[in-house]
């Protein structure tokens, strides 16, 4: 760059005393002035450029960011679905296995109650036995004493 701003202000043009100003004075000053005014031209230019790469870019991340966040609801969403059925199916399976448990224990509890009947009647069969061979042994005990006494 050749002039800043302030130094364009203070620059005094000589004056000739007939033609104004020098010339070739104004027309140095003029070539500097262009090729500062187009440098600013390209580097704003250039500037603009990437302002409108970071632009889209930008807009590129934000749009994945609002993807991403929708994803993320989603994700969240379907993780307290399955929670949810999961604990379902957890209480059906505890459930179904507490009706399982009790048929179980009812069936124990009938076949107990039949063994014990079998128990009792075998029980009663072996008094009956013990009761019909004691009064055999006693009737042929008898019967010996009778024909020991004759």
């Amino acid at each position: 760059m050749n002039y800043t701003p302030d130094e364009l202000k203070c620059i005094c043009l000589k004056r000739s005393f007939l033609d104004g100003y020098s010339k070739k004075q104004v027309d140095n000053l003029l070539v500097l002035i262009n090729e500062d005014y187009t440098q600013f031209v390209r580097d704003n230019e250039e500037l603009k450029s990437k302002v409108s790469v970071l632009t889209e870019t930008l807009h590129h991340y934000k749009i994945l960011e609002e993807s991403l966040q929708h994803s993320i609801l989603v994700a969240q969403h379907t993780s307290e679905q399955i929670k949810v059925n999961a604990c379902e199916k957890a209480k059906i399976i505890i459930d179904e296995a507490d009706m399982n448990a009790q048929k179980l224990i009812s069936s124990a509890n009938q076949e107990v109650i039949k063994t014990r009947g079998k128990y009792e009647e075998i029980k009663a069969q072996l008094f009956t036995f013990k009761t019909k061979s004691e009064a055999l042994l006693l009737s042929q005990l008898e019967i010996l004493k009778q024909m020991l006494v004759e």
